[in-house]
Parts: structure tokens; sequence; C-alpha cells
């Protein structure tokens, strides 16, 4: 059996979570969609990543964002998945679904189908929110990758999801 591959920059990337992370004591969880659990794959491709990562959740489908992470039908219905209000949602569901110290979130469009004109491929939402913290300040943000193909756009969606778990984050 051939061993996992991912790109230097992610794992380089998922290194500096790891290791700044547990430099201050402070665990993570990752609730991802479209990247499909790249994240979580970057960070255990480190070893002693156990002292860090609490937990990942990889919610794909609407159902799963309200079965383990608690997201509300109603904020799917009216939001949709690939919205603030539910990336939001999922990261204070990680946290409420686990013992971590800070959650981060990935919804978005990787195509090649699935975009809209208001959503189009390329299209990623990211939500950071930190235990303890007012959920109103709950870091989000909406980027557009481009059409960059299904990869590009879980690779480069992986890459600010991990930067957000920085504890220099904004």
């Amino acid at each position: 059996m051939s061993e996992l591959t991912l790109p230097v920059e992610l794992v380089d990337a998922a290194r500096r979570v790891i290791e700044a992370n547990r430099a201050i004591g402070r665990r993570i969880a990752v609730a991802e969609s479209c990247t499909g659990g790249l994240v979580s794959a970057a960070l255990t491709e480190i070893p002693g990543s156990s002292e860090v990562l609490e937990a990942g959740f990889v919610t794909y489908s609407n159902t799963a964002k309200q079965q383990l992470l608690s997201v509300s039908g109603d904020v799917l219905d009216t939001f949709g998945a690939v919205s603030i209000a539910v990336a939001w949602s999922m990261a204070q569901g990680a946290l409420a679904k686990s013992d971590a110290d800070v959650a981060v979130a990935i919804t978005g469009v990787a195509g090649p189908g699935g975009g809209t004109d208001k959503k189009p491929v390329g299209t990623v939402v990211f939500a950071r929110a930190e235990r303890g913290g007012d959920p109103a300040d709950v870091v989000a943000d909406k980027r557009f990758f481009g059409d960059l193909g299904r990869g590009g756009v879980r690779l480069q969606a992986a890459l600010c999801a991990l930067e957000l778990l920085l504890p220099e984050a904004p």
C-alpha cells in the first residue's frame, strides 16, 4: 500500500498549526464540508497531532450538518449550506460536540457542478469560534477562489482553514 501524499504546502501549514497550538496548550476541532476531511488529514499527517487535534467532523450533507453539529434546518433552508450562517453554526456545533478550545468550519462549492449565479464554483465560507467567547465574536469570511478545479478549490479552502487555526489569526 502506498503512502498518502498531500501537497507540501498543506502539510507545512498543518505543521505550523500543530506546533503553535501545542505551544499554548490549545485543542482544536474542524468541521468540514467541501474539503471532505482534507484539513483533518493534513493535521493528522503531523506527528504528535493527537496532543492538539480534538475532533474532525466531515458533514458533507445537510442532514449530517444537522445530526452531527446541530445546525438548524431553518438556517440551512433560509441561507443555504454555503453561507456565513451555516459556517457559524458548524463552528459552534463543533465546539459544543467536542472538548476543543477553538473550531474552524468550512463549507463551499468545490465544483465542477453545484454552483449558482450567487454562489459560483469556488465560493467557500469559513468560520472560527472559540470556547468561552461571545458567539457574536465568531470570525466568518466568504472567499471566492474561482473555478480552480475541484482539487484546487479544496486545497485553497484547506489552506485558509488552517490559517484560521493559528493563534494569531484575526
